[in-house]
């Protein structure tokens, strides 16, 4: 069972995030970048539609981003696992330059799609690389509040992009906005050149974090490339089988929230507009919570935060249907975000719970995949139940799937994680 080794020495007395290792090395950087994804989003399909796309095939083209983003996956943990995750965060960092480019001057439908698929795959290995770097140098029982700030950092960029794409665009061309995009990713990339891991004469102290790993990095140039991706996947296939499917159940409740607001508001008869707000304040409600969630989770364990915060959800997808006001629907969105907010940081915090020392960066490729899997599927058994005649019984069937999180979260967590409550924890030496 992983962090077994660890013992009960309370970090708390240690700075929470470092400056140079975890906000100049992870949280500046996944700000900057994820303002410009944020951006981009909302204006691809206009795009599409600009060079010639119908709807239809407009809609396809947005959904590369995703698509590039689970194709990725798991090359961006073998990338990571050769090359070292800070230096896949600058590689990636320099593909998105080249991708945001190459869509800001797309002369036709072809360039525009391969620049979308290679902006999410750019972010995949982005998103990847600073996951497992954090899980390298953060000790397990802080883990949860630099993971689910590194969640809510993420979510702030990419609410903050479309204003500031907005206001790029705004009396000028569409394809500022991938120029944003341009210079958000040079900017993260730049500041990774820029914030070395050990400053010049510094000596990490013997057993320090950073002493780790650097032992860790030399083991991993002497040793070779490590176990490979598939070796990883045969090893761990019993938490993948379990725990992953825990994982795609999560990911769909939340993939699912992004589609049943404006569906449902355009079954009301709402004005985009109006639509917007709500869905505006599902999303402040959402950023609130990030740091407090991440403190429940290391105080008392994983279960406190994962097992409510689906339950949540799930009652409020549910509820979603009986809305008919703007009022009524508002109310549903605002426990969405709460419930969304409560999760805030839950799946990289177990991924890190449970990824493996040796074949880390490799495992957690698979682990996205099945986070990122989930996160598509969600939105598509929604619009099933709208293309079938009943899109209130597609939030239904999506509102369930939240218990059904719930429970399985509940039943293979304790399993895997020593960190599930503080009764595994007590069981592994951990807390007295």
């Amino acid at each position: 069972m992983p962090d077994s080794s660890c013992r009960a020495r309370d970090p708390y007395d240690a700075p929470m995030f470092p400056l140079r290792t975890v906000v100049l090395g992870a949280f500046v950087p996944s700000l900057i970048f994820e303002i410009g994804i944020g951006a981009m989003l909302p204006i691809i399909a206009p795009t599409a539609v600009g060079l010639g796309a119908g709807l239809a095939l407009a809609g396809v083209l947005a959904a590369l981003l995703p698509v590039g983003q689970i194709l990725a996956d798991l090359p961006a943990g073998a990338l990571a696992a050769r090359i070292g995750d800070r230096y896949a965060m600058i590689l990636a960092g320099f593909v998105a330059v080249l991708a945001f480019a190459g869509a800001a001057f797309a002369p036709g439908l072809v360039t525009l799609g391969v620049a979308v698929l290679a902006t999410g795959a750019a972010s995949a290995v982005f998103n990847l690389a600073r996951h497992s770097y954090l899980t390298e140098i953060t000790p397990p029982l802080r883990r949860a509040r630099v993971l689910s700030t590194l969640a809510g950092v993420h979510r702030i960029g990419q609410f903050l992009g479309p204003f500031v794409g907005a206001l790029v665009i705004h009396g000028g061309d569409v394809r500022n906005a991938y120029l944003l995009g341009v210079a958000t990713a040079a900017a993260a990339t730049l500041t990774l050149v820029l914030v070395r891991e050990t400053p010049p004469g510094e000596r990490p102290a013997a057993g320090s974090l950073r002493a780790r790993a650097a032992a860790r990095r030399a083991a991993r140039r002497a040793g070779g490339l490590g176990p490979r991706m598939g070796q990883v996947l045969r090893e761990h296939r019993r938490v993948f089988t379990t725990l992953g499917t825990a994982v795609l159940l999560v990911g769909a409740v939340r993939g699912a929230r992004q589609t049943v607001l404006p569906l449902w508001g355009e079954h009301l008869g709402l004005d985009p507009s109006t639509t917007s707000l709500i869905f505006g304040i599902a999303g402040a409600v959402d950023m609130l919570l990030f740091y407090p969630a991440g403190k429940v989770m290391d105080r008392l364990g994983r279960l406190w935060i994962g097992v409510p915060s689906m339950i949540v959800m799930g009652a409020a997808m549910i509820a979603l249907p009986f809305t008919g006001s703007v009022a009524s629907m508002s109310v549903a969105a605002a426990f969405m975000g709460l419930g969304n907010g409560m999760s805030s940081g839950i799946l990289m915090t177990l991924g890190s719970d449970v990824a493996p020392k040796e074949g880390r960066a490799q495992f957690l490729g698979m682990w996205r995949v099945l986070q990122d899997s989930g996160g598509a599927l969600g939105p598509l058994i929604a619009s099933a139940g709208a293309a079938l005649g009943s899109l209130a019984a597609g939030i239904w069937v999506t509102g369930a799937l939240g218990g059904a999180a719930a429970g399985a979260l509940a039943r293979w967590v304790p399993r895997w994680s020593v960190h599930a409550n503080r009764t595994t924890r007590r069981r592994a030496g951990l807390i007295s």
